[in-house]
């Protein structure tokens, strides 16, 4: 007798990113270039198979937290882990990364897709989101300035001094 089939909050959540052989394990190197403890890049990592777990079960769009948005880049970096085990495998379909075009529609349309996502979040999970990776959506920033999108081991970035910053067009 075959045992039953795992349902799909079941295949993500048993989905491995980290691979054994490896030197660098994606929650390592995920750590590394967000500047992120492990334990805290761990923790970033299960609430990504949580936001899959909502873009496959909320029924509406969804819009990751700025953190689980790390995670996502990082993961589609590992093309075979990420289209071939988790999307064809795992999931049975694939799942794009839609980025934002600019523009204050797509700010306002990415605004509803985060709450809507906090709400199914609490709806399938029964609990609050962790507020440390899931900011309250009326205190979500569209500043990424705590994202790190530089190799801080490479480059310094340093804030430029007033006297040389260009004025501000007025419009």
């Amino acid at each position: 007798m075959e045992p039953p089939t795992a349902t799909l909050r079941e295949r993500i959540e048993a989905f491995e990113l980290d691979e054994p052989a490896t030197k660098l394990p994606f929650t390592s190197r995920l750590a590394r270039e967000q500047a992120w403890t492990h334990a805290y890049a761990a923790r970033v990592i299960r609430e990504y198979k949580r936001f899959l777990v909502l873009a496959m079960e909320a029924g509406h769009p969804v819009s990751p937290s700025e953190d689980v948005d790390q995670a996502w880049h990082l993961h589609l970096v590992y093309t075979r882990s990420y289209w071939q085990r988790l999307c064809r495998e795992v999931l049975g379909q694939d799942l794009h990364h839609e980025p934002t075009t600019g523009g204050s529609t797509e700010s306002a349309k990415f605004d509803d897709w985060y709450a809507r996502t906090l709400d199914s979040y609490r709806r399938i999970f029964g609990e609050e989101p962790p507020v440390e990776i899931w900011p309250a959506a009326a205190d979500r920033s569209h500043d990424v300035s705590h994202a790190r999108w530089i190799d801080a081991a490479r480059y310094w970035l340093i804030p430029r001094p007033g006297w040389l910053r260009r004025p501000k067009r007025e419009t």
